[in-house]
């Protein structure tokens, strides 16, 4: 056969298999077209799904009569002219090839009208590229694509459209993503004559949270954190999820670079990793995120769709992205000075928030004289943190925090000694389950006290700043599993033993981090083969091996040497962790599946070593766990990802018993 040149329309429609795979697909690149002309406001009306019609209108700087051909031409555009700027593309479209696309594989008629001009011109399109003379047309200032039929004239393509319903859910989901990055555009979505979608434009934060409320749902943004942070030429800013908002599908999950919604490795794998400690096995995180970054520094134009791009340098972005989100969810934590989390009155005289109202009430109420056995000792009492009749001080004078005759672990270094007996009784008690192990009983009572019992606690100090904690003051245990208090908004509910994981769980963590990761030599060392490039990445990051506690030796091209473990791990599988670190590396360029390893020992010593259900506490007691929750980070999550503690407001208990109805 001889090689011959396809026709316009046969290469345009090659390129439409590319770019339009369904109606979803068109109004895609049709928005972002209206959103590059600088739109203020948008309106779109769908009927049958999309297959039957699309239209989108907008208020933009319109095309002018010369210039509408051209529109409809093949890699004609007005974003780009040379290879710098395609480096420094900042428009949402920038090839030329939607428009002719588009139009051959439907029917499309594209009207326009530019501020100088008295009147609208109007194009039919079939896409053979052979275009009549533009038609004069009564037509605001603007642009106006109808695009109808499509598919006619490619029926195989056509059969592969799912239903109706499911087609324009997909394009539903099209208009939202695109909306949630330009809160200053006006989106109006109707299919046949229902209003499917009325967004304002947004021209403050208030406006802001109203759309991602909008698009995400309002109880996303109840749960929700919103952050904004800047480093390293990088920036980040956005709504994510707390983790108790996390999802069993990943179908909330809204990431953008530069204004372009995208799904990249990079971002899934480093926002997986800063939820990793906080959510529930199997669960997904909820998210809008913005990361704003030099135009040079991506390459948008890695795929058809424009959904994937390439970012310059990888690991940096990487990291950004996991230590940004993995600190803002640490710093997450019960405290009343957020005023998104603690619902301020302003029907309250003066300045005076809710919690410092009802601490004055508090203070100033009466007696009952109800008459029981032993006289009630004052709410303000019961909420110090160590009373004279419930003392929780150890034998050198020191407070400790669940007053079983603990003894503080103060000193860093002590925790890899605690670690080593640990695995001592693991190993020990590893072929005879139901041998009774005092020596574990004493780790964990040793275990159980940590960072704040060095930490007076004196509830007290609150109230004389005129506040009550943000978790308050306890009232009882109930079933000796929750402790329930009182606080400013009404009743909290503690699962004890959930939040006194966290908390010992995150004091091992720092003390591990403080003193370091202890390395411990092999006698035998162990062999591992490994591919060429896998060899090269282990010398490459031989120092970060190093810090991380292996020594590896490189003994052929694709023969390695592990000669030095961590300590912690030296009865885990060492050769496929070496394996799963080098495989990261070379994905990502970094790698927390050490940490990961060591965590979860770490995680199982805090299990093993927190209080245990049906334990009774004393007042003083827990309030102390009070104060460390809300001094801990990821308090709200237990180490595996279930919650900790929960709160009733006064509203939600008033509706249960009917009170004012």
């Amino acid at each position: 056969m001889s090689i011959k040149q396809l026709p316009p329309h046969l290469v345009n429609q090659i390129a439409a298999g590319e770019v339009v795979e369904r109606p979803a697909s068109v109004v895609k690149e049709l928005l972002e077209n209206s959103i590059d002309a600088g739109s203020k406001r948008i309106e779109i009306d769908i009927e049958q799904g999309g297959v039957k019609r699309i239209r989108i209108r907008d208020d933009g700087k319109g095309i002018p009569k010369e210039e509408l051909s051209l529109a409809l031409s093949r890699h004609a555009t007005s974003k780009i002219a040379s290879l710098d700027d395609l480096e420094h593309v900042v428009s949402l479209g920038f090839r030329g090839e939607a428009l002719p696309s588009i139009a051959s594989v439907s029917r499309m008629t594209v009207s326009s009208k530019i501020a100088d001009s008295e009147q609208g011109w109007s194009l039919t399109d079939d896409g053979q590229e052979d275009f009549d003379e533009p038609a004069p047309v009564a037509h605001a200032k603007g642009t106006t694509i109808d695009v109808r039929d499509l598919f006619y004239n490619v029926p195989a393509r056509r059969k592969f459209l799912k239903t109706e319903n499911t087609e324009f859910k997909h394009l539903t989901e099209v208009v939202k993503k695109i909306s949630l990055s330009n809160f200053q555009i006006g989106i109006t979505l109707r299919h046949g004559n229902r209003s499917v979608l009325s967004l304002q434009p947004a021209k403050d934060r208030a406006g802001a949270d109203r759309r991602v409320a909008e698009v995400c749902g309002p109880a996303f943004m109840e749960q929700s954190l919103y952050l904004d942070f800047e480093a390293a030429g990088l920036k980040l800013w956005g709504w994510v999820g707390l983790p108790t908002f996390s999802r069993s599908q990943a179908d909330l999950q809204y990431f953008y670079v530069n204004g372009r919604i995208i799904k990249d490795r990079v971002v899934t794998h480093a926002v997986r990793q800063a939820y990793a400690d906080v959510l529930f096995h199997g669960r997904h995180p909820a998210y809008a995120l913005f990361l704003e970054l030099a135009p040079e520094k991506v390459d948008v134009n890695a795929h058809p769709t424009k959904h994937e791009v390439r970012f310059r340098d990888s690991r940096l972005v990487h990291d950004f992205l996991y230590r940004t989100l993995h600190q803002a969810l640490a710093d997450v934590r019960p405290n009343e000075t957020d005023d998104t989390r603690t619902g301020l009155d302003n029907n309250l005289p003066g300045n005076i928030s809710r919690a410092q109202f009802d601490s004055q009430a508090i203070k100033s109420q009466q007696d009952l004289n109800i008459p029981v056995e032993h006289a009630p000792t004052g709410f303000n009492q019961s909420g110090t943190g160590l009373s004279q009749s419930g003392s929780n001080q150890s034998v050198s004078g020191q407070p400790t925090n669940f007053a079983r005759g603990y003894t503080p672990i103060h000193a860093a270094g002590q925790v890899a000694d605690q670690m080593a007996v640990y695995q001592r009784m693991h190993e020990s008690s590893a072929g005879n389950p139901s041998r009774p192990a005092p020596l574990a009983d004493k780790f964990y009572e040793k275990l159980s006290t940590h960072v704040n019992s060095s930490l007076p606690v004196d509830s007290s100090q609150a109230e004389d700043k005129g506040g009550i904690p943000p978790l308050g003051f306890a009232v009882a245990q109930l079933h000796g599993i929750y402790i329930l208090a009182e606080n400013a908004e009404g009743l909290v509910v503690v699962d004890m033993h959930a939040a006194h994981e966290r908390i010992t769980y995150e004091y091992l963590k720092k003390s591990m981090m403080d003193d370091s990761i202890r390395s411990q030599p092999l006698l035998v060392p162990s062999s591992l083969a490994v591919s060429q490039k896998e060899g090269d990445c282990a010398e490459e990051f031989a120092e970060t091996f190093q810090k991380l506690g292996f020594e590896l030796n490189r003994l052929a091209p694709e023969k390695l040497a592990i000669r030095a473990v961590p300590s912690l791990l030296k009865e885990s599988n060492v050769e496929q962790l070496v394996r799963d670190v080098l495989s990261d590396l070379l994905e990502h360029g970094s790698s927390e599946r050490i940490q990961q390893e060591m965590n979860e020992i770490l995680s199982t010593m805090a299990c093993h070593g927190s209080v245990r259900a049906n334990h009774r506490l004393t007042v003083p007691e827990m309030n102390a766990l009070l104060r460390d929750m809300e001094r801990t980070e990821r308090s709200g999550q237990c180490n595996h990802g279930r919650p900790t503690w929960t709160q009733m407001s006064i509203d939600q208990l008033d509706k249960l018993f009917m009170r004012g109805q």
